[in-house]
């Protein structure tokens, strides 16, 4: 333990820069104003793990730079990109309210932002206050370009929770010491499964449980008796997350930038592209110990992963000299078990929305479209005259909605959607549920092959939507976290086994689910989802496990527009970039 605790004094001193990454932004912002941001796409070295390598960033930053506006601000983000990549950025869970020009996903909402070229994204923030965050949408950069965006009310608005202390990003990714686009190049060669990454990081900063990284620890100095608000956001490329803070609880209040009933918990269950701010109430005295905050994966799937954990500090503002660390006894946290799949499904149940007259849950009551889609994994033949590494006598590995698995465009789906020239370039007949069906959670069928296609779903304006997503054992069950754009939905019911759409309908609640951008369709189960199709558009809707991703578990909604003026989507900005 001596080495341990000379690890944490060192990584005292050494993060004294970084360590508080939290500032009072609360008194920071105007509300309804233009905001505007330079975000430079260029390399910057950087060294983690005694690994030193060139990384995609923005403003040399890794993580990057955060975004801070208040519900009502418009964002002018101008984006130059300086590197050989193409490169597009997505602000996720953002609403992008006729705009989804400035959505950001590669062939979809726009053509890549080319080297040398500049983009310009410009949208409003309509509805929305909480912790988001973005990042790129092209291959797997993301593993560097990502941060926080912070939403705060509008002025004047409190929040509907205690004013806290302090307001502090924690943002989770993952340091690789290889290219993460080698990485994924390679797998998509083989068809075999990705290497993982080598660390987790909070806030870019692995933490002293991994070797040669204790200088890069996270640090969060609190004072007693005071209320922190916690803004947490899952930038990990392929991994869910549990967090825990030793000897604290953690009180949710919002998921997704959408105020929910608040509950306590030891631990916070965090996917891929969730957020999630919590209230973290200091002990009401100095307490002589230091405390670590944790968080490590949470698996079901059968491929390889990154069994690692990433700590950062809590210490509290001591009267000793800062030395003093050094001899103080340290409490880590009990974190649920690696496929601890009842702590996750008890965490999901217990979020719901305020539901209340200042912030309703506006849950469609009624249903013009019902749709039913499988989600999991599947193989691909090898090409020919090559030797290929998938789970079946040479095979690739793919991934599918409802067995089709998602061949990007050369062209971006919205422009061609806005010029009404869809031919040649994707197909609307995406079925609303299985061509052919099976007992999608028991033993899987012999055929593991997927069909290659661009096929989208297109709604009428207004629509009224549900949707259920069901896992299947199709090499095995796992949870997938799938993320729509554009739109938020409501979570009405989710269960294990397959869906029964006599008996299970009856349980769903109407009346306060919790509403989000991102949802974990559950391992060997599935979720129901509902949403009013009231922004024009071409939505992207992918599992955020980038892998998955990759190898096609992803579609498109394209929203008509409506009759009224503002029921249209708006015209391309003269600066959107050409395939």
């Amino acid at each position: 333990m001596a080495n341990f605790h000379k690890l944490l004094l060192i990584a005292f001193f050494s993060s004294i820069a970084c360590s508080m990454l939290s500032s009072n932004v609360v008194d920071a912002a105007d509300t309804g104003i233009t905001r505007h941001y330079k975000f430079d796409i260029k390399l910057q070295n950087v060294t983690r793990l005694c690994h030193t390598k060139s990384v995609v960033t923005v403003n040399g930053q890794f993580p990057g730079p955060r975004i801070v506006a208040r519900e009502g601000d418009r964002l002018v983000i101008k984006v130059v990109n300086h590197v050989q990549n193409n490169v597009t950025l997505h602000w996720h869970g953002i609403r992008q309210i006729r705009s989804g020009w400035a959505d950001g996903p590669a062939y979809i909402a726009q053509c890549p932002i080319q080297t040398g070229q500049t983009y310009v994204y410009n949208f409003t923030i309509v509805g929305q206050r909480g912790t988001l965050w973005w990042h790129a949408h092209i291959s797997w950069l993301r593993a560097t370009l990502y941060g926080p965006i912070i939403i705060l009310p509008k002025r004047g608005v409190p929040y509907p929770f205690a004013r806290p202390y302090k307001e502090v990003p924690l943002v989770f990714g993952e340091w690789w010491n290889a290219d993460p686009e080698a990485v994924i190049t390679q797998a998509l060669q083989t068809g075999g499964g990705p290497n993982v990454s080598d660390a987790y990081t909070i806030n870019g900063l692995p933490g002293p449980l991994y070797n040669c990284s204790a200088k890069d620890t996270f640090m969060m100095k609190v004072k007693p008796g005071k209320t922190y608000l916690l803004r947490l956001a899952n930038a990990a490329l392929n991994d869910e997350l549990f967090f825990s803070i030793a000897n604290h609880t953690l009180t949710t209040v919002e998921v997704d930038a959408v105020y929910v009933k608040p509950f306590e918990t030891d631990t916070i269950f965090l996917a891929p592209g969730q957020t999630t701010n919590v209230l973290l109430k200091t002990k009401p005295y100095q307490p002589d110990a230091t405390f670590l905050m944790m968080a490590r994966p949470y698996v079901t799937g059968k491929g390889t992963f990154d069994n690692t954990t990433v700590a950062g500090i809590l210490q509290y503002h001591h009267p000793k000299p800062p030395i003093s660390i050094k001899n103080l006894p340290l409490f880590k946290p009990v974190l649920p078990k690696l496929g601890d799949t009842t702590f996750v499904t008890n965490f999901s149940n217990k979020l719901r929305s305020l539901a209340n007259a200042q912030y309703p849950a506006n849950v469609p009551q009624h249903v013009d479209r019902h749709f039913f889609f499988t989600v999991g994994l599947g193989t691909k033949p090898c090409p020919k005259n090559r030797t290929c590494q998938g789970p079946n006598n040479n095979t690739m590995f793919a991934a599918s909605v409802s067995n089709v698995s998602f061949v990007m465009p050369t062209k971006a789906l919205l422009q061609t959607h806005y010029l009404q020239q869809p031919n040649g370039v994707y197909t609307t007949v995406l079925p609303s549920k299985p061509v052919i069906q099976f007992n999608y959670t028991g033993t899987p069928p012999n055929n593991t092959r997927v069909i290659d296609g661009t096929k989208v779903v297109v709604l009428p304006y207004n629509t009224s939507v549900e949707f259920v997503l069901q896992d299947t054992s199709i090499l095995g069950a796992e949870n997938h976290p799938l993320h729509l754009h554009g739109y938020n939905f409501f979570v009405v019911g989710q269960g294990f086994g397959n869906f029964d759409s006599k008996k299970d309908p009856a349980k769903f609640n109407l009346v306060d689910p919790v509403e989000r951008n991102t949802i974990g369709v559950p391992v060997g189960g599935w979720v129901a989802l509902r949403f009013l199709a009231d922004n024009p558009g071409v939505w992207f809707m992918h599992c955020h496990f980038e892998v998955h991703t990759s190898w096609g578990l992803k579609m498109a909604w394209v929203v008509n527009d409506g009759k009224l003026p503002n029921q249209k989507l708006l015209p391309p900005p003269s600066d959107l970039p050409k395939c």
